[in-house]
């Protein structure tokens, strides 16, 4: 088991913006737009959260036109997390 590597993938998940984006991805991918007027924030500051995510594994994406649409890697995963805190 590699501790660090699921320290920093817990770490990641645990800023308030990326768990909203994470909450929101889990319902299905989203592209960069729905996800922006989810947070109050401009699209770049969702679009570092986003990066941050895929670059520890949590969410990929798929380019769509002129649009990225984003989804989790593993929902079962992410689902079985968030339950332990509802």
């Amino acid at each position: 088991m590699d501790y660090i590597q699921i320290s920093n993938y817990l770490k990641a998940m645990a800023h308030p913006t990326r768990l909203k984006i994470i909450i929101r991805l889990s319902r299905g991918p989203q592209c960069v737009n729905d996800i922006t007027g989810l947070i109050t924030g401009r699209q770049a500051n969702v679009s570092q959260h986003l990066s941050l995510l895929r670059l520890h594994g949590i969410v990929d994406c798929r380019q769509n036109g002129n649009m990225k649409c984003y989804f989790l890697k593993n929902p079962k995963l992410i689902k079985k997390i968030l339950t332990v805190f509802q």
